[in-house]
């Protein structure tokens, strides 16, 4: 993955993108107004992610992330990570397809908004993906996203 570190550019079509790196893993993505001073703007990751904003299909799976949330939680998310580029999924199936969440009761689709909106990388973590559910993204890079993959 690279060193650990802060990597931040500027990326058409998206804004800054901001990446958290802990030795192997990217434990956060952020869309800040401004890449920070010390944020090292060179990383592969941001020029897939740059890619991907040109209209390649890209999914990010292969992406080492580190979730750091309670298992129910984390679990939703490890499942959105598996919805491919280009498709959507509802809370309810979003549940429905979480090992250990109810679909069928308001706590499990509680569950599921609650993981959606604590995403620490949103992207790597598609929750744009999950349609009228909220996402860790500011909506406007959300909507993008959605467009992006349309």
């Amino acid at each position: 993955m690279g060193p650990t570190g802060v990597y931040a550019r500027s990326i058409d079509g998206i804004g800054t993108v901001q990446l958290g790196i802990a030795g192997d893993r990217v434990i956060s993505v952020s869309f800040p107004t401004h890449a920070p001073e010390d944020a090292a703007a060179t990383h592969p990751l941001l020029d897939r992610i740059a890619d991907y904003a040109t209209g390649s299909a890209e999914d990010f799976r292969d992406v080492p992330i580190g979730l750091t949330l309670p298992t129910p939680q984390r679990r939703v998310l490890e499942t959105i990570r598996s919805v491919p580029y280009g498709d959507r999924a509802d809370v309810e199936l979003a549940a429905r397809m979480t090992a250990g969440i109810d679909h069928t009761t308001t706590d499990g689709h509680n569950t599921v908004r609650t993981a959606l909106e604590a995403n620490p990388v949103p992207l790597l973590v598609p929750d744009h993906r999950v349609e009228n559910a909220p996402s860790s993204a500011p909506p406007r890079v959300t909507k993008t996203l959605r467009n992006l993959e349309r």
